[in-house]
């Protein structure tokens, strides 16, 4: 590099140092205007950006909440089998507004079934035949009542996901011989032993005295959005002994079969609804008397449900950012008027219109980025009461915050924009003679 360039690359530098200096300077002017208007008109500067700080309370919070929310059903989900096709007489969504008691008379998934899909359906992995009811569960003096039986066969524990964290799980003898054996939920074990170990070999009695011997006890799983079968609080048992308590027609009764790792639930429904069809022989023209409920349409529905709260939310932040937007435009407004004279002299000595819309505008950016500040402490506050409450916690990615600040920039713009074309546009010599 010879002489020339030297000199043309230095001047090329101070020429971007002078550009970026003045862009700096004109951002911390701006920055500490904005502060300086809400030090000195603290309850008016406040009163405006109320509008701003409860929109970006809305957004953050609604988002927050509704991404946490859908994380831990996506979560609670995953535990019941993401490719798992539910047979019941009940449709667990009814987007059809099937009545109620045409479901009523439909007849109940019976045990043989089970084992005729399993011949007919070659796609089927695991399926299971389950019934549940609820009663007391007792222990020399001691009683527990509301306790969720669960009465499974032996895929059970292959289609959903739950450890046992002190003895074992049910075997296959204990299927086979109707064994009075029982696995435990932890919250059980702890209401009634106290120390959840101790309950291994105990015998206690079940609804209508019936004794049982406790084999296991499921790990702590702890509380969930959907909680569908509340391992925590129940006990599972062989289905053939729990139908010695309880006869299948009161016990809600339902068949769960999970698919093949490669197969579709579309696919899997299209051949479980042939085959079941022609297990309870009904001719083209009938319709039919069970329900094929799949988690992945569940999952849907309640994306759609949280889409709807979505909406909600950002039509109620929407109104609260235009009227905190007027609110910040009426502070840029007086803001022009009480330095009508040091706009002037700003212009008088050589400041272009450029600079003076850039200073409003930042400062209009700033003052609504210092309203939605406040919304996101309140937030960050709410997040760590609600995740104390719920049974899921609530975090608050970064992308959101992002979002946020965006929105204030944005709503910045558009409130300062006007009064910093009218601060730009004035003339210098009429705005240094007036007076404040």
């Amino acid at each position: 590099m010879d002489g020339e360039e030297i000199r043309l690359f230095i001047t090329i530098f101070r020429i971007k140092t002078r550009y970026l200096s003045r862009y700096f300077n004109i951002i911390y002017t701006s920055l500490k205007m904005a502060l300086q208007e809400f030090r000195s008109n603290k309850l008016r500067t406040f009163l405006s950006l109320l509008g701003i700080t409860f929109g970006i309370f809305c957004i953050i919070s609604v988002l927050a909440t509704i991404n946490s929310m859908k994380t831990a059903v996506q979560n609670d989900i995953k535990t019941l089998g993401t490719n798992t096709v539910f047979i019941d007489k009940w449709e667990y969504r009814n987007d059809n507004n099937y009545p109620w008691w045409r479901y009523y008379k439909r007849p109940t998934p019976k045990y043989e079934e089970l084992k005729q899909l399993k011949d007919r359906v070659p796609i089927i992995q695991n399926a299971t035949y389950m019934t549940q009811d609820q009663s007391v569960f007792e222990y020399g003096n001691d009683m527990l009542n509301g306790t969720n039986y669960y009465g499974v066969t032996e895929d059970f524990a292959k289609i959903e996901h739950f450890n046992v964290g002190y003895g074992r799980y049910l075997q296959q003898t204990d299927f086979d011989q109707a064994a009075n054996s029982l696995v435990i939920g932890y919250n059980v074990a702890e209401k009634i032993f106290v120390n959840p170990e101790i309950a291994i070999g105990k015998t206690v009695r079940l609804k209508g005295g019936k004794p049982a011997i406790v084999i296991g006890v499921i790990e702590k799983q702890g509380q969930s959005m959907l909680d569908m079968w509340q391992y925590d609080d129940c006990i599972i048992m062989p289905y053939k002994f729990l139908k010695q308590i309880i006869r299948d027609e009161d016990a809600q009764p339902k068949i769960i079969v999970e698919g093949k790792e490669d197969v579709s639930i579309p696919a899997l429904k299209d051949e479980l609804d042939g085959a079941m069809r022609s297990i309870h022989k009904l001719s083209p023209s009938q319709e039919d008397d069970y329900s094929l409920n799949d988690i992945e349409s569940f999952s849907k529905f309640m994306d759609s449900i949280f889409s709807n709260i979505n909406i909600g939310g950002w039509a109620i932040a929407a109104l609260s950012l235009i009227v905190g937007m007027f609110g910040v435009a009426n502070i840029m407004f007086v803001t022009v008027r009480e330095r009508t004279a040091q706009i002037g002299l700003k212009k008088a000595l050589g400041a272009k219109k450029s600079t003076i819309v850039s200073e409003f505008l930042l400062e209009s950016s700033f003052l609504c980025i210092i309203g939605g500040l406040f919304g996101m402490i309140a937030v960050f506050v709410l997040a760590g009461v609600f995740s104390s409450m719920f049974s899921f916690k609530v975090f608050i990615p970064m992308d959101i915050i992002g979002l946020a600040v965006g929105i204030c920039l944005f709503v910045g713009i558009i409130a300062g924009i006007i009064p910093a074309v009218i601060a730009a546009r004035l003339d210098p010599v009429v705005a240094i003679r007036s007076t404040n």
